[in-house]
């Protein structure tokens, strides 16, 4: 009986940390969807670029929201944690990268407002979708 509840919990707990990782590449997945095809819409319009900031911005959010929609499922406990891990793991990969591949360098709060946006995205989502009734 007691071996049982051991499995069940090593079962458990090691389901929630690849849940993550499920729900970052849910998210990477509709990234590089998105991307793609705002891509081939900036090479047949005349966008400005306050316009592709903010599409892009929106992008990411709903990319969070995504991933988030994955690993929280309707009246879930610890939405917001889980929601708002996944929004930091997923904005610090992204700014990482853009660090790392751009020639242009955001100031210091450029790239901290990105990862508490992930957070507040993630979080929020999470929120929601943990309220949500489970019918």
């Amino acid at each position: 009986m007691a071996q049982q509840a051991a499995r069940r919990i090593r079962r458990t707990s090691s389901g929630k940390n690849t849940s993550i990782w499920r729900g970052l590449l849910v998210s990477i997945g509709a990234t590089c969807a998105a991307v793609i095809i705002f891509a081939i819409v900036i090479g047949l319009t005349d966008l400005s670029d306050g316009v592709i900031r903010v599409i892009n911005q929106l992008i990411k959010i709903g990319a969070i929201f995504l991933g988030v929609r994955f690993i929280v499922p309707k009246g879930a406990e610890n939405g917001v944690s889980k929601g708002a891990l996944l929004g930091l793991i997923y904005m610090g990969a992204g700014v990482l990268i853009y660090a790392l591949l751009s020639g242009q360098k955001l100031t210091l709060m450029g790239y901290v407002i990105d990862l508490l946006m992930g957070v507040a995205a993630g979080g929020l989502s999470g929120m929601i979708l943990g309220s949500m009734s489970r019918k």
